[in-house]
């Protein structure tokens, strides 16, 4: 791989580190302001919300920029307001912060993702976006489990320390490693008509929405689940992090290696099933251990599945793609939004019984809409 995927993989791991140290030090949170999960998940739907709107926004604002100062300033705003949030004084405070924090992940995924096209031949563009994507599974692996350890022995303050550092890093590596002059061709409003106007690509987007809502009503709340139903401590909720995240590398890999052979349709079906089977397992994990075997499908589709999506949004139109992709982030923000605040709501009402049958319908609801997506695509004109 040429070496700016690298650099763009970094960043999008820190994305995702910074994206998922909310759910990795929830109870942390909680405890520091003395409120419960479910209100310190609302850093969860406030992030998504503000990154479901902002994507898109963002993808027109910054239409001209050259890529390499666009995205290395966008990990630098990442660096300051994560210091920003560790030196919060309390969840008022912390809550615009966090707001403020998640612009950078509406502007780097989509706009790294856009440019790759650029970097690449066409015959490798689906591995490549995929594995550019790659990043985000590497932030579960080891970005949200040493995120978990961190806030459990030293405070949550200490794990966004981490990753201001962190962006601090990515950003250097993306100013050396992106050449000059890289700019996507900006979108005309009749291009994103053309976007809009497009049911396969709309189709696509809702099935991103669907299974993004019905991952995040429960795995928002993954860390206060395990520690009140299944009494983990710490190190063990580390552990469960880690090795859900290393089944979503390996599921990402997997999907970088066969989509272009397959075809993406296929491989976003594949990884939504495997995500609903989990779902439909979940009552099954009445011990840690059976938990963490429950979580190997999700594990699998849950990371892959959006590197299938955006590499599936590329094939249909390359010449929409930065504004696809821009609203396939902002759906699945907007999934991670709706999925959180629903969670904390179901959670609020009868517990943590619901929360995986609630997300099962919502799943199920994505497969429906994902076949539907690709007869239009087969049916639609060129």
């Amino acid at each position: 791989m040429p070496a700016v995927l690298w650099a763009l993989l970094c960043g999008n791991f820190v994305i995702g580190a910074g994206v998922m140290v909310v759910p990795a030090t929830l109870n942390d949170i909680a405890d520091s302001f003395r409120i419960t999960a479910a209100a310190a998940g609302q850093l969860i739907t406030v992030g998504g919300i503000v990154m479901c709107v902002c994507a898109p926004l963002c993808a027109t604002v910054v239409a001209g920029w050259d890529r390499r100062r666009l995205l290395a300033l966008s990990m630098l705003w990442y660096a300051l307001l994560h210091l920003a949030c560790a030196a919060a004084p309390g969840f008022a405070s912390l809550l615009p912060l966090r707001a403020l924090a998640v612009l950078a992940p509406a502007v780097f995924t989509p706009q790294a993702a856009a440019c790759v096209g650029l970097l690449v031949p066409p015959a490798q563009r689906g591995r490549a976006i995929t594995f550019v994507f790659l990043g985000w599974s590497l932030a579960s692996v080891l970005g949200m489990p040493i995120g978990a350890w961190i806030g459990g022995s030293f405070g949550w303050r200490a794990a966004f320390l981490l990753v201001a550092l962190l962006s601090v890093a990515s950003a250097a590596w993306v100013w050396r490693a992106m050449p000059d002059g890289v700019r996507p061709q900006a979108l005309s409003r009749a291009a994103w008509g053309q976007v809009l106007r497009s049911p396969p690509l709309m189709l696509c987007i809702a099935v991103t929405t669907l299974y993004a809502g019905g991952q995040f009503i429960l795995f928002s709340y993954f860390a206060p689940y395990f520690r009140n139903v299944l009494a983990a401590t710490p190190a063990q909720l580390a552990l469960l992090f880690m090795w859900f995240g290393l089944f979503g590398v390996v599921g990402n890999l997997l999907m970088a290696r066969f989509i272009d052979r397959l075809g993406a349709d296929r491989c976003v079906l594949v990884a939504i099933c495997c995500m609903a089977a989990s779902l439909a397992a979940w009552p099954l994990g009445t011990t840690l251990w059976l938990a963490a075997l429950v979580c190997v499908p999700w594990a699998l589709g849950c990371f892959s599945s959006n590197s299938a999506q955006q590499a599936r949004l590329v094939g249909l139109a390359p010449g929409l793609a930065s504004g696809s992709i821009a609203l396939n982030s902002s759906a699945m923000y907007a999934g991670q939004a709706v999925g959180a605040a629903t969670g904390g709501w179901l959670i609020a009402l009868n517990g943590y019984g619901s929360l995986n049958w609630v997300g099962l319908g919502s799943m199920l609801l994505a497969v429906a809409a994902s076949v539907a997506a690709g007869r239009a695509t087969r049916t639609a004109p060129a």
